[in-house]
């Protein structure tokens, strides 16, 4: 049985459709699967966070590899499927709740001493509507781990993984590169999946950095920054600060004249160091 009728088999077993709702796509291509298994080089040592699992066609991979997986499920009807499908597994565990509600550092912390396991990794086929709010929860709370992989739109994935001033570049962009090194491992048609989404979508990887690439004197007031700058993308840089009330026009000239950065520079084409050192010289 291949994965396209193991899959189909569950779905007519349990009477269950995907919840557009949710976001739910069900992956059907062994081969994207285990490249994403051998690219998040996970081991018996590590435990595994694996985030909207739906019917457990990744879970089961990664069962086989990691020390353990807690799955975080939002669908009731999902956990049931899980519970049943998995129940002889010793090193699996499924938590149902909101990836967003839950406090990952805890469970992490619990796991890792419970079952003596020294790394703690994300891998998930993430829902295309909530990707960004998962990935920067993962990211802002400086959640203990050492990398997350990670399924995703293309098009968010580009801008995930684009070095900061590059063609891509968003405000994401900057919080990413500050927090980890972004690399694209495969891209992954839309056939992969049943039912067939819109997008095509990528596989990444975010190694997470032990130490950020610049340093700020305020990490909230650099973020801030970069997120402001953002607003009005059309505008210049200097513009959309003033217009934003970051500082006066006649500050941020000084700051940029000082930096010898161009003062008609948008804020795509600024490298995160630039940002950095604007944020510095604020008052």
């Amino acid at each position: 049985m291949n994965l396209y009728e193991e899959t189909k088999f569950l779905m007519n077993k349990y009477n269950v459709k995907a919840n557009k709702n949710l976001g739910q796509n069900f992956l059907i291509d062994e081969n994207v699967i285990e490249t994403a298994i051998e690219k998040s080089d996970i081991n018996e040592e590590d435990l595994v966070i694996e985030i909207g699992p739906g019917l457990g066609t990744l879970t089961k991979y990664l069962l086989e590899k990691a020390g353990r997986v807690i799955c975080v499920e939002l669908d009731k009807k999902m956990i049931d499927i899980l519970n049943e499908r998995f129940f002889l597994y010793k090193n699996f565990e499924v938590i149902n709740n909101d990836i967003l509600k839950v406090d990952l550092n805890n469970i992490i912390d619990e796991a890792k001493e419970k079952y003596s396991l020294k790394k703690a990794k994300i891998v998930a086929n993430l829902p295309y509507y909530i990707t960004t709010p998962i990935i920067m929860k993962l990211l802002e709370n400086k959640i203990n781990i050492e990398s997350i992989t990670v399924m995703i739109q293309k098009e968010v994935a580009d801008r995930l993984a684009e070095i900061p001033g590059g063609k891509n570049t968003g405000a994401i962009t900057y919080t990413v590169y500050y927090y980890g090194k972004t690399e694209k491992l495969l891209k992954v048609p839309k056939t992969a999946f049943i039912p067939e989404p819109s997008v095509t979508s990528e596989v990444i990887k975010i190694n997470i950095r032990k130490e950020p690439p610049v340093k700020v004197e305020d990490e909230k007031a650099f973020f801030n920054l970069i997120k402001v700058s953002f607003l009005q993308r059309r505008k210049t840089l200097l513009n959309s600060l003033t217009n934003n009330g970051i500082s006066s026009k006649e500050e941020l000239t000084e700051i940029l004249r000082k930096l010898n950065i161009d003062e008609r520079i948008r804020s795509e084409k600024l490298t995160i160091q630039e940002f950095a050192d604007i944020a510095n010289l604020l008052k």
